[in-house]
């Protein structure tokens, strides 16, 4: 069986450096890094039966990991106003848990050409952790990146999006 429905005379898999994250339907800018998207169930063990010597392995929770976001800093506010509706240097006083959570993010992967070829949507996610700036270094030569870890309650792939046609 062909590794692409479309294109099967393609032989590489996609890869990673090509994406990009919509928060409220627009796209993040100057994103250089999002962690991967990882899930995890829990195994029960069941033992029902005194004639059954052995036990059985049964699916429990599931826990969906935190997703990390790097970017660097410019004068974009998105992610400092996104977490301080979480909490904030005035504190609890001035803290509003209303619309904390974005209901959903959209993570976008393209291909080489630049269309969209595999899209994931993340749910329920709220900033747990925010760096607004790296060390700083008078000595360095780096770039200056800012870093959220994102809390969410699961993701799905968006399978309205398909194997495009490659040229």
């Amino acid at each position: 069986m062909p590794q692409f429905t479309v294109n099967t005379h393609r032989f590489d898999p996609y890869r990673n450096f090509k994406f990009k994250i919509k928060i409220d339907n627009q796209y993040v800018a100057g994103l250089s890094k999002c962690s991967a998207l990882k899930k995890s169930t829990e195994m029960v063990e069941w033992w029902g039966d005194v004639d059954h010597p052995t036990s059985r392995k049964l699916p429990g929770k599931t826990k969906y990991e935190a997703i990390t976001l790097d970017a660097g800093v410019t004068h974009d506010t998105l992610f400092e106003e996104w977490a301080n509706k979480v909490n904030n240097f005035q504190g609890a006083a001035a803290m509003s848990l209303r619309n904390f959570r974005k209901d959903y993010i959209t993570i976008d992967v393209f291909n080489l050409q630049g269309k969209v070829v595999l899209s994931y949507i993340v749910y329920r996610c709220w900033v747990a952790e925010y760096q607004a700036l790296p060390e700083l270094d008078a000595g360095g030569n780096a770039v200056m990146i800012q870093h959220i870890k994102l809390e969410n309650e699961g993701w799905e792939r968006d399978h309205t999006v398909t194997e495009p046609k490659e040229d």
